[in-house]
């Protein structure tokens, strides 16, 4: 990667917040192959500063709730895409582990630009 791609993947990074909606594209390794998934999501938490800083990434699959954890410095992540800026009072969103698809939507409020 180039040093300006470089910049502009670690200034999104820096710009990611708890309650936005996400698209995390992450490379996958399979035998020989390299393929890309995406990961689309509600960041639920954001830890850690500089290399350690780490987002958790919450979707549900068919009725059933998954939690990912990605370390931004990751070399197999390739692009974070956010989807939608929700604006949130907290920092740490645990509590929408509770929550139906229902009530999620009347929770979150979008923010304004």
């Amino acid at each position: 990667m180039t040093e300006k791609t470089e910049n502009k993947v670690s200034q999104k990074k820096d710009e990611i917040k708890s309650g936005f909606e996400v698209r995390v594209h992450q490379k996958i390794k399979e035998g020989e192959k390299e393929r890309v998934q995406i990961f689309e999501g509600v960041i639920l938490a954001v830890k850690g500063r500089g290399q350690s800083r780490t987002i958790t990434v919450r979707k549900i699959s068919m009725g059933i709730g998954v939690e990912k954890i990605f370390p931004l410095s990751s070399p197999t992540i390739t692009k974070i895409e956010v989807v939608r800026k929700f604006n949130t009072r907290r920092s740490k969103l645990y509590y929408l582990r509770d929550k139906k698809a229902k009530k999620l939507r009347v929770k979150r409020k979008i923010r304004s630009k």
